[in-house]
């Protein structure tokens, strides 16, 4: 396996991206949930970091939200692995994760993953979160036409995919929404750990947000 296609593969998907789901998202992923599953791996599991790696850079390639035609996306995907020699074993294992690890896909039940999957999936939630949260929030807001703020619109609890994609809100909503929850929904102690700094610094952010509003 060459890295640097896989890496081209995913510039030439995601670049130009304005929602927070650019090429740099996907390779911070690929940062963090390396630092988890080292944090998290034990001597007698197998190493699966080519698995990790891929579904980390590849995860956002197939999303409904960000491509016309998943389907096809994921034919694309195969094809991509194909031509890098990984085996049929490990691709079942990518696009599995991939398929399952969305928050979407968890609303209503949560979906198994194995512990590579889980790594990946804290990586994605904590780039959701803390600082470099904050800034995708708003960015994918404005993608939107999203407005940031309006005391009319209540947060919801939000039980299924079509609620969490359509309904009307904003995005300071979106912290109490779903962000300001990622926490309590982290699979690794190490992303437990990090998430509880990540959304002390959106609860302090929020704070003032509200205090400047008065």
């Amino acid at each position: 396996m060459q890295l640097s296609h896989i890496q081209k593969f995913v510039h030439q998907k995601m670049d130009g991206d304005v929602t927070g789901h650019d090429y740099w998202h996907a390779q911070r992923v690929v940062n963090l949930a390396l630092r988890l599953y080292q944090q998290e791996q034990t001597q007698d599991q197998v190493d699966n970091r080519e698995i990790l790696i891929l579904a980390a850079y590849l995860h956002d390639t197939i999303d409904d939200k960000l491509v016309v035609d998943p389907n096809q996306a994921i034919v694309e995907v195969k094809s991509l692995l194909d031509q890098e020699g990984i085996s049929e074993v490990n691709q079942a294992e990518i696009l599995y994760i991939i398929e399952h690890m969305s928050f979407s896909a968890n609303l209503g039940q949560k979906q198994p993953l194995s512990l590579i999957g889980q790594c990946v999936q804290d990586a994605d939630r904590l780039d959701a979160i803390g600082a470099i949260g904050i800034a995708r929030a708003f960015a994918y807001g404005g993608a939107h036409q999203q407005v940031i703020y309006d005391p009319e619109i209540s947060p919801i609890e939000i039980q299924d995919k079509a609620a969490y994609r359509n309904h009307p809100s904003t995005s300071i909503n979106h912290f109490y929404e779903k962000l300001l929850k990622l926490k309590d929904l982290m699979n690794t102690k190490a992303g437990y750990q990090e998430a509880i700094r990540r959304t002390d610094y959106m609860q302090k952010f929020l704070q003032e947000f509200r205090d400047e509003i008065v």
